[in-house]
């Protein structure tokens, strides 16, 4: 809502936009159908050329060469004006059970903080969760809760039998510049473990959207939306039925982005996202789980503009003004 301006970067050329993010995207949205129209017929042209190329050199007419010239010239600028698409497809994982992750009156402190004070949620079968908040607030503690990895104070937490969790943190300092995208994520081997069945390697890494060549590039080279998809698909081997995501969106361009939101969206499973992208959120949310401050946290079922409307509703003026974050002194 702030930006005037945008400038798209896309196949070699700068495109300059006046206006705002939603703004881009409703005129993106009506050039790339014009772009579909116009690329619609271009292929029917092709099509009736091809079939006159099929034929035999005596069914052909004179300047049948002009003609042959004219047919790879627009074959050629097919190649060119085709975007890459980014596709991810997150593999699926065992199915999930009724009871994936609940807590009741769960209260969790650091140090002589409270962060977070008697808060109960239930995570249904199939639900996406964006937890939101400043840092610090207290959300990647969830996340260690959820692993195990800390205890609560007080209240119940419990994680479903049937729960396989793959958790991708914020880090790409761990991937290897010096190894190629295949060698990264395959560690060598040509097949890969998904749970219980296997997979060929390069057919997983092609799940992300690296095809062929760009297996060999690496990751040195990479730039930061990619680098992004390779931890991503090194760390959801396992195959996983309930995803902890902490900013996974970091470095992705928009088209990257898009198609994890599909991916996220076409998922068998649960996932839980930590993200200051509200955008991503309106697309892929169920529900939200709000570090509100003051200790509170908030469970509300809806996208992120439905919670938004629900703070301002709860919390008239003072939802619009900017604020530290507080928390109530822990009690020992």
């Amino acid at each position: 809502e702030v930006a005037e301006w945008i400038l798209e970067i896309e196949r070699g050329q700068c495109l300059p936009f006046e206006g705002n993010y939603t703004g881009w995207m409703r005129d993106k949205q009506k050039r790339l159908e014009l772009e579909g129209k116009q690329e619609e017929a271009h292929k029917k042209t092709l099509d009736r050329e091809l079939e006159w190329v099929s034929q035999s050199p005596k069914a052909r007419q004179a300047k049948s060469k002009a003609r042959l010239a004219s047919y790879e010239e627009m074959v050629n600028q097919s190649k060119e004006k085709a975007p890459d698409s980014a596709q991810i497809v997150l593999p699926p994982g065992p199915r999930l059970g009724n009871i994936v992750i609940e807590a009741e009156h769960l209260t969790k402190g650091f140090g002589d903080r409270l962060l977070v004070d008697d808060v109960s949620f239930r995570l249904p079968p199939g639900g996406i969760v964006g937890v939101i908040g400043p840092n610090g607030a207290g959300k990647t503690t969830l996340f260690r809760m959820i692993t195990g990895q800390e205890k609560p104070d007080s209240g119940t937490f419990r994680v479903g039998e049937t729960v396989v969790l793959g958790y991708v943190d914020q880090s790409r300092d761990a991937l290897d510049p010096n190894k190629t995208v295949w060698e990264e994520v395959s560690g060598g081997h040509d097949e890969i473990d998904l749970g219980r069945r296997k997979m060929p390697s390069r057919a997983y890494c092609a799940l992300f959207n690296f095809r062929g060549a760009d297996q060999q590039k690496k990751v040195g080279m990479l730039s930061g939306g990619e680098r992004n998809r390779v931890h991503l698909a090194k760390m959801l081997k396992t195959g996983a039925n309930v995803l902890l995501l902490d900013e996974p969106t970091n470095d992705l361009d928009v088209d990257t982005l898009r198609a994890l939101e599909e991916a996220m969206l076409d998922y068998a499973g649960c996932a839980v996202v930590i993200t200051h992208d509200r955008w991503f959120l309106d697309r892929i949310a169920t529900h939200i789980l709000a570090f509100e401050g003051d200790s509170q946290v908030v469970w509300f079922e809806g996208n992120y503009q439905d919670y938004e409307a629900d703070r301002k509703r709860r919390l008239g003026t003072d939802a619009d003004q900017p604020h530290r974050i507080k928390y109530k002194p822990l009690a020992r």
